[in-house]
């Protein structure tokens, strides 16, 4: 039975990835931003178990997870959770661009460095859900794309880093997925939102667990999956 720890795992693709994982037995540690959401999250994930700390601080996560007991192995860490606020460069304030890459960016950071040495003993594997803005970025989308490219770049860093250590490292690059955050992309770009026109985050998950599953000796680096039609 392999242990992953997931974050975002409330809503959309991280709610479809743990839903995958547990229906297969496997040990899930959900990340919580309060003790509210954890309770929330334990009684939609029944059997699994919460860790509690706010994402939008990354710089209090040390703090928050030493006062926590976390598995001492991880075979996989999977980084859902994320934020989104379009507008043209012109009018994002520094507040929007603070809270985009704390989210997006260094909160990921600063978890996978806290829980490197559960991911080096059990060789772990550690997933980012990505973007096609880590791609490339199209206007109204610039801090949600720099803070996915910087995603993106610390993958690549950190594959380049743990290689030597045997933890596999994946970026997962999804097109529009019909989730709670696409319906808030098009509100705020103004359009209809209709989920049938997206892919599903089943779909999504599908990818991510074909990465985690790969056998050992190799690994998916980067991962594209986009709508069909």
């Amino acid at each position: 039975m392999a242990t992953h720890v997931i974050t975002g795992a409330g809503s959309g693709i991280g709610a479809a990835v743990a839903r995958r994982l547990a229906d297969r037995g496997d040990e899930l540690w959900l990340w919580a931003r309060d003790a509210g959401r954890a309770r929330e999250l334990a009684a939609q994930h029944p059997g699994a178990r919460t860790l509690v700390g706010n994402l939008a601080e990354p710089e209090r996560l040390s703090w928050a997870l030493g006062h926590q007991s976390p598995p001492d192995r991880i075979d996989s860490l999977v980084h859902s959770a994320g934020v989104v606020e379009l507008g043209p460069i012109g009018e994002l304030t520094p507040a929007v661009w603070r809270s985009t890459l704390a989210a997006n960016l260094v909160a990921p950071a600063e978890l996978t460095r806290l829980l490197l040495p559960q991911l080096r003993a059990a060789r772990g594997h550690v997933v980012f859900i990505n973007s096609g803005a880590g791609l490339r970025a199209n206007a109204q989308w610039g801090a949600y794309a720099a803070s996915k490219h910087g995603l993106k770049a610390l993958a690549d860093a950190l594959r380049a880093e743990e290689a030597g250590q045997g933890v596999r490292v994946t970026s997962v690059h999804p097109g529009r997925t019909a989730t709670p955050m696409q319906e808030k992309v098009h509100q705020q770009e103004g359009q209809v939102y209709d989920p049938d026109r997206w892919m599903t985050a089943d779909a999504v998950a599908t990818t991510v667990l074909t990465a985690l599953d790969l056998p050992r000796g190799a690994e998916v680096t980067d991962l594209s999956v986009r709508p069909a039609g």
